[in-house]
């Protein structure tokens, strides 16, 4: 059983935000420090970025007009980094907070689920959420015509509740909440999404999901701040598949929009 939601879910909205302001610190530093929370809905965006780049105010709007769309009204706060958690950092690559991990192999249900939301996406590219239970498909998808979904899809649950429009309007979107959707069964506490490479959270949830999909076999990790080695590896090579992984697919926006798969 699992979920998969679209990126113009209110959810990956605030993800996709959030992602686009790590991007714009990359683009600045070399390695960044940054953790972005985004909480968006009914015409109001929220953003609290914790951070070692100062992020333009007009740009933070733009993303926002240009992801959310326009006449979203912005209240944007920017702080500097806590300097204990900035002195971690002072003397090379460490774990940026503690966690524990687990990396799951997907199954095909997952890849199954994960394929027919892409598809659906492609064709209707407007919010929308969906769920395989063994045979029973589900699909919550706005602005579209259910009767053309059905055709596509025989036998699935289309709109339950009938056709609806969907976004931010009518629901709101807080940043790594839609987690399951993201990682599958690979979720344990962290989120993926607002926070530079040196956050545990990303590198190690993308190195342990990764190693269980090229060893089929489940993997399990735990890290204190400040450790320079997680799973027998210097925590920087850690760090560069991380970045690797997140580059293939086209940044960090990219990658808020549907996570690990």
């Amino acid at each position: 059983m699992i979920e998969k939601v679209n990126p113009s879910h209110p959810d990956k909205l605030a993800d996709r935000i959030a992602g686009a302001l790590v991007e714009y610190a990359y683009s600045v530093q070399a390695d960044p420090r940054i953790a972005v929370e985004v909480l968006i809905g009914h015409r109001v965006c929220h953003i609290i970025a914790e951070t070692s780049v100062h992020i333009p105010a007009t740009f933070v709007q733009d993303t926002v007009t240009r992801i959310a769309g326009e006449g979203v009204v912005m209240d944007y706060c920017e702080v500097a980094q806590d300097e204990h958690l900035a002195a971690n950092q002072a003397e090379g690559v460490r774990c940026g907070d503690n966690g524990i991990f687990k990396g799951v192999p997907l199954t095909e249900e997952q890849k199954k689920l994960s394929a027919i939301a892409h598809a659906i996406y492609a064709k209707h590219p407007c919010d929308g959420k969906y769920i395989l239970d063994g045979d029973r498909l589900i699909i919550c998808q706005s602005n579209a015509s259910a009767a053309d979904l059905a055709t596509e899809y025989p036998g699935a649950e289309i709109n339950p509740l009938g056709e609806w429009t969907g976004g931010t309007n009518v629901d709101t979107g807080a940043t790594n909440r839609k987690l399951g959707s993201d990682m599958a069964d690979s979720v344990t506490g962290g989120g993926l999404h607002g926070k530079d490479l040196s956050k545990a959270d990303v590198s190690v949830n993308i190195h342990a999901f990764l190693k269980a999909q090229r060893t089929g076999e489940p993997v399990a990790l735990c890290c204190a701040i400040g450790d320079d080695a997680v799973d027998g590896l210097p925590y920087s090579e850690i760090v560069e598949e991380a970045r690797q992984f997140i580059s293939a697919i086209g940044g960090f926006e990219r990658f808020a929009e549907w996570g690990l798969f």
